[in-house]
């Protein structure tokens, strides 16, 4: 058959239009960078899959433009739980009500939902086009030049020519091969069993997640909505589960006769796997979501990192396509992600262990050690905190500072509310989408240089209506600024008392050419912006 050029050529291709695609494509479309997404199916997949977000990528998708539409479908979670084989409390991670990034620390929904918004975001935004019905078949590139995409529709072949691609199309897609990469085993992999229901009877709840640490039946439950709930069994393999095997199950938290009102949305058994692709780009391919990792999901953490990925790509993708950034800024995607997806998995998989841990004697006495640790008074809310750790040293997380400010590089900027002109919104909305250099003092003339190199806001603490919160996270550090990258993470810090920056040589080649950046979409209005930078 013969294969039809496209006519146009488009700066980003992205193979997948899940929720990182999608999101990936917002984040771009705020930076003014044009994208196609290419998607096999016609429509978003039905069924419930990931059910937690937390407040970091609850953040994320506050830049992505969705916060408020999300909000109306996330219900806020206590926390979890790890409870023994007769479901008493063996540990817990309590998660607040609002955590530093401006939103609860847990949230539930349903992924169905969460897709629909992000849908029906993308189709109201003019530098975002979707076409399903698409099945790629193949990515090419050379040591220059663009990436041919070739893909099939009901019309036949065709090729697209993009500057970049992003692979979103999971862990069976085409995108991983076509960069050479292959999978690293962690050495996790069990058959469990997801139920999600329907019920109006009473459902025993503490309002977060519970983990059963039974090697017998190791279960998750959780309550994601109103009258939605799911649980998840590790069990043999064998015929889907009758009513009475179900009734068995969920007896622990509701009581179900013939006739009760439970509706069985979903039963499926998945294959929990713990996996890391070995390299997660080649050229302007790239990979992120499921195409690069895969977690158990125990901790709520896979969809979670995906959207990380999209948002630690996406400003260095534009930088380098619109402002002539150099290319190895897009080096520090994988040097930075990686190391942290390795945490988190490992994070999971020991969650895993804690559930499963075997059947033998030294088992047992491992569960029971488990139990005591994680009674200590607050260690629980630390192991639940170490969910984002610091971002692994590179050009742009100089971990070499010494003293003042050294835990604060690679880190999340806080994320008040604040008033500006009359208004209160959260600090991101004022900063928009640029380098910002965050000051609770005058800046010095060598700070303010390296600041107007970059085009950065530069944005003092005070008169900000936070309640001195800024203020106190940059004294508790002993820092007197700061300067954020466009994904709000510590890239650099003025000492109390110093003169400049620790490190700006370390960085600056990467990003200068930043200066000057375009005009972004904000939901902030100019004039708020104005009123307190400065």
């Amino acid at each position: 058959m013969t294969v039809e050029p496209c006519s146009a050529d488009v700066p980003v291709v992205i193979v997948g239009a899940g929720p990182v695609g999608v999101t990936a494509a917002l984040l771009l479309a705020r930076r003014g960078v044009r994208t196609v997404l290419l998607e096999r199916h016609d429509d978003i997949y039905p069924l419930p899959r990931a059910v937690a977000t937390d407040d970091e990528v609850r953040r994320i998708l506050q830049a992505a433009g969705i916060q408020e539409e999300f909000a109306a479908i996330a219900r806020p979670a206590r926390g979890l739980r790890l409870l023994d084989a007769r479901h008493r409390v063996m540990a817990e991670f309590p998660r607040a009500a609002l955590g530093a990034h401006g939103f609860p620390q847990t949230s539930m929904f349903d992924q169905p939902e969460l897709e629909r918004v992000l849908r029906d975001t993308l189709a109201r935004t003019p530098d975002c086009e979707l076409r399903g019905g698409v099945e790629v078949i193949g990515l090419e590139q050379g040591p220059s030049g663009p990436v041919r995409v070739r893909f099939r529709d009901d019309a036949g072949e065709h090729m697209m020519l993009a500057d970049a691609v992003l692979g979103c199309d999971g862990a069976n897609g085409l995108t991983r091969e076509a960069i050479g990469a292959v999978w690293e085993d962690l050495r996790f992999e069990e058959r469990w069993t997801v139920i999600d229901a329907r019920t109006s009877l009473p459902v025993r709840s503490w309002e977060g997640v519970e983990q059963i640490c039974d090697p017998r039946r190791p279960a998750t439950f959780m309550r994601i909505g109103d009258d939605r709930y799911r649980w998840e069994f590790r069990l043999d393999d064998g015929p889907e589960l009758n009513d009475e095997r179900l009734r068995e199950l969920v007896a622990p938290w509701v009581g179900l006769t013939h006739t009760s009102d439970f509706d069985v949305l979903r039963q499926a058994r998945y294959t929990f796997r713990a996996r890391i692709a070995d390299r997660w780009r080649r050229g302007r391919v790239f990979l992120l979501g499921d195409a690069a990792h895969l977690t158990p999901p125990f901790i709520g953490q896979g969809l979670c990192s995906g959207l990380r990925d999209a948002y630690n790509l996406t400003w260095k993708l534009a930088l380098v396509l619109q402002q002539a950034g150099d290319e190895k800024l897009l080096d520090t995607y994988e040097s930075e992600r990686k190391p942290h997806v390795r945490h988190v998995i490992r994070l999971a998989v020991a969650m895993g262990w804690a559930m499963t841990g075997g059947q033998d004697r030294a088992a047992a006495v491992r569960r029971g050690i488990l139990g005591t640790v994680f009674r200590v008074p607050g260690l629980g809310a630390a192991a639940a905190r170490d969910l984002s750790p610091a971002l692994a040293a590179g050009p742009l997380v100089h971990r070499r500072v010494r003293g003042a400010g050294r835990r604060l590089i690679g880190r999340f900027c806080p994320q008040p509310w604040v008033t500006a002109n009359g208004r209160r919104t959260r600090l991101d909305e004022l900063l928009g989408a640029s380098f910002t250099v965050v000051t609770a003092a005058p800046l010095s003339p060598a700070s303010r240089a390296v600041a107007d190199g970059l085009g950065a806001r530069i944005v003092r603490t005070t008169g900000l209506g936070d309640d001195g919160r800024l203020t106190a996270w940059l004294r508790a550090a002993r820092v007197d600024a700061v300067m954020l990258r466009p994904d709000r993470v510590v890239m650099d810090v003025v000492p109390r008392g110093g003169h400049g920056f620790t490190a700006p040589a370390a960085w600056a080649p990467l990003v200068h050419s930043a200066r000057n950046p375009p005009s972004v979409r904000r939901t902030a209005p100019e004039s708020l912006l104005r009123s307190s930078t400065r």
